[in-house]
């Protein structure tokens, strides 16, 4: 059985342009979320890859569809925790923060919040790979990623968790931090002899 990596995120965040940019394959995407519907996989070596749909606000899209979406994920995770090496959690670090707030405001959990919590309550190596991170100035980029760090839980400075997040910009090619941690993860279970 083949590990897997898995990418999970809200719709439009960029996962499918970052699974090309990872495997060289192309995931059939729309100008509009939730095109891809089920989970998408292409095997690179050792490793299968998997595109998760996206979650959250789809246009058009029924509250049952996007609770079958939701239901579908979390059973994806549940069946193939055991052969999962790492899950990467697509978000767009631009607007991150601001769609936080706006749920928080309500009184409500952010889904990616949720997602990131549910990952490591069943026990899965998780890694955010911070997107778009293009759309954030120079001069901004550490503090909005310390403030990311603090909302799922971990103590800034972001910098100190190489390992778990990799700011990137799928649509420019930027994929490098996710691609080394990723290195790093299936090296440590190739020399484990899994």
């Amino acid at each position: 059985m083949a590990l897997q990596i898995v990418l999970i995120g809200r719709s439009n965040v960029g996962k499918s342009t970052l699974f090309w940019e990872l495997t060289g394959t192309r995931v059939r995407v729309g100008k509009r979320p939730g095109v891809t519907q089920y989970p998408f996989q292409t095997r690179v070596g050792d490793v299968l890859y998997v595109d998760m749909p996206g979650y959250g606000f789809m246009l058009k899209a029924t509250h049952a569809y996007q609770e079958k979406t939701k239901d579908l994920i979390v059973r994806y995770f549940e069946e193939h925790a055991p052969d999962i090496l790492l899950t990467v959690q697509v978000i767009d670090a631009s607007s991150f923060l601001d769609i936080a707030d706006r749920w928080e405001r309500r009184g409500e959990v952010p889904l990616e919040i949720e997602l990131w919590d549910f990952l490591d309550d069943m026990g899965l190596d998780a890694v955010l790979a911070a997107n778009k991170m293009d759309r954030i100035s120079k001069a901004d980029r550490d503090l909005a990623l310390d403030l990311i760090c603090e909302r799922l839980g971990m103590l800034p400075p972001w910098r100190q968790w190489p390992d778990k997040i990799a700011p990137i910009s799928a649509k420019k090619g930027d994929v490098v931090s996710l691609k080394s941690i990723i290195a790093k993860k299936v090296a440590a279970k190739n020399s484990s002899g899994h």
